[in-house]
């Protein structure tokens, strides 16, 4: 069960909707090191309990989030030991890193979609963050940066695979190398969100109302959808046309799409059943 309380979140499930808060807006809700532990027990206890047919990702105050907690980088053994051998010390690191992007990666993996809310700064960490999702919306007032560039660093936690999926390679690269803010119409423009709203109620009361048509609809065919459409965007065109037919052979639902529409002929809302739990640990 999904604990009452965290140090970084708030959460609520309502509808099938799940609505998960970043709630440190006193810290501009750095990523501190209970949050990286923090989202993927989340986000996988809410995908693996099948309490949830969608998620919203939104946050507190001014700005979304400022990225990773400076705790962080000095935390015991996430830089190099000066008292190591270099190499060793090296390859701590990696495995390190490989953890944290471990956390971005639930939300990538989960079998329902990921929704974003944005405002004010998104920056660093939460542009590997929000690249992980399925969906991203914003307030006029946000921004994105890729700030480790400022801090002498090169992203390492998801940026740069996932963010040239939804905008131009150029624009990864001009965001990359100088560290510049990109405003709201221009993610706009580009494609990184699928529209801007004035204010953060309005933001919230779309993405949650989008949520729950997603929630609406047969789990199995969103949850299918996702599946394609991220193995559609790293393989061939003919490998996922197969991968498709192969998907459709085995978990195409007639007795739900019988129940569509009758539906919609009966002018109700159909009703599908939930994914089914899974097992808490491997057998």
């Amino acid at each position: 069960m999904l604990k009452k309380t965290y140090d970084c979140f708030s959460v609520s499930i309502d509808n099938k909707v799940a609505h998960i808060q970043l709630n440190r807006p006193e810290a501009m809700n750095a990523m501190n090191k209970a949050f990286w532990n923090e989202l993927p027990a989340i986000v996988h206890e809410i995908d693996a309990s099948a309490s949830a047919r969608v998620i919203v990702i939104s946050s507190t105050g001014k700005h979304f989030s400022a990225g990773m907690d400076l705790s962080v980088f000095s935390s015991e053994g996430s830089v190099s030991n000066n008292k190591a051998d270099r190499y060793v010390a090296a390859e701590a690191f990696r495995s390190n890193i490989r953890q944290i992007q471990s956390s971005f990666n639930a939300l990538e993996e989960a079998r329902i979609p990921v929704l974003f809310a944005l405002q004010g700064g998104v920056i660093g960490g939460a542009i590997d963050m929000i690249s992980a999702g399925d969906i991203r919306w914003c307030t006029k007032d946000a921004f994105f940066c890729i700030q480790e560039i400022n801090i002498a660093m090169t992203a390492d936690v998801g940026t740069f695979p996932r963010l040239q999926r939804y905008i131009p390679e150029g624009w990864v690269k001009q965001m990359a190398y100088t560290g510049e803010r990109l405003p709201a119409a221009k993610a706009k423009e580009i494609g990184l969100v699928n529209d801007v709203f004035d204010t953060q109620e309005e933001l919230l009361a779309h993405v949650l109302g989008v949520a729950k048509e997603i929630a609406r609809k047969n789990p199995v065919a969103v949850t299918g959808s996702k599946v394609l459409i991220n193995y559609g965007r790293d393989h061939t065109t003919a490998d996922t046309l197969d991968y498709i037919g192969v998907w459709n052979a085995s978990m195409l639902p007639p007795p739900h799409m019988q129940e569509a529409f009758m539906a919609k002929a009966q002018k109700r809302e159909a009703e599908f059943p939930d994914l089914l739990k899974l097992r808490d640990t491997p057998m």
